[in-house]
């Protein structure tokens, strides 16, 4: 038994130690490898914690470079490859939408595109910050991007456009 699991409260055993909250507070955000299966990117905005996938929904993007924004009120990581907007909190996808284009000046509103980023729990217990991943059956877009295929892609790199045909 390794030290973190030692750590881990007994009460909950699906709760996986990420760190101490004093440093993702410092660091502001951190990604970890959780389970052995899923990468998420652990965050410290505004004095609260969140967790979700680290990769976005869309392409893949390294949301760990994403700017954090606020979108009609709602908290948004802002994914640096494609600027798709995803709610801190629930992890729907935002956009801008336009009831009637006919109509001048155009008026614009942000819609839900619903869930696309899978988020997940986070619990502190003592200053150490813990993670229950979000087991939910129902399949959410950004699980495409937790497979080997794409942990061997650095991150660094924007993907190559397609050829156009």
């Amino acid at each position: 038994m390794s030290s973190e699991e030692e750590s881990r409260p007994s009460s909950s055993p699906t709760m996986h130690f990420v760190g101490k909250k004093a440093d993702i507070v410092k660091a502001g955000r951190v990604t970890k490898r959780v389970n052995g299966c899923r990468d998420v990117l652990v965050m410290y905005h505004q004095g609260q914690l969140y967790a979700l996938d680290m990769r976005c929904y869309h392409a893949g993007g390294p949301l760990q470079n994403g700017d954090i924004e606020e979108f009609n009120g709602r908290l948004c990581i802002v994914c640096p490859w494609h600027k798709y907007k995803i709610t801190l909190a629930e992890g729907e996808g935002l956009y801008q939408a336009v009831d009637d284009p006919t109509v001048r000046p155009l008026k614009t509103h942000w819609r839900s595109k619903g869930v696309k980023q899978r988020i997940h729990k986070i619990t502190e217990v003592s200053g150490d910050v813990y993670v229950t991943l979000n087991d939910s059956s129902e399949a959410i877009e950004s699980d495409v991007y937790q497979t080997e295929k794409y942990r061997t892609v650095p991150l660094n790199a924007q993907p190559k456009p397609k050829p156009k045909t």
